[in-house]
């Protein structure tokens, strides 16, 4: 059984303040920096866009997100590639309920 200090929540009379703190607090620890992307793994990123786009299959792109600085959470999608921005490094990433735009930089993950 955890003490009343350990867990804030547990106290009967809690401001909402301090509850949304708390919370944020929480939500806080669970952002991540952004991992390395070796160069090979950039190359085959880029060849299953192109193919994704080409052949019209879908893909599941895996970003990282910035929120808060150097931190940030990872965010997936799976769709198909309709079109890539060369000037602007991103890729729109479609399926049958959402639209994403997605930077090329940011790309962490792609399974065909």
């Amino acid at each position: 059984m955890t003490s009343r200090i350990e867990n804030p929540l547990s106290i009967r009379f809690v401001l909402p303040e301090q509850r949304a703190l708390y919370l944020q607090m929480k939500e806080d620890d669970k952002l991540v920096a952004m991992p390395n992307v070796e160069q090979d793994e950039l190359e085959s990123f880029h060849y299953l866009i192109r193919d994704s786009a080409r052949e019209d299959y879908a893909i599941t792109v895996y970003w990282w997100k910035p929120i808060k600085g150097e931190l940030g959470s990872t965010c997936e999608m799976w769709g198909v590639v309709k079109w890539i921005d060369l000037n602007g490094r991103r890729i729109k990433l479609v399926n049958d309920e959402d639209i994403q735009w997605i930077s090329m930089d940011n790309i962490t993950e792609i399974k065909g």
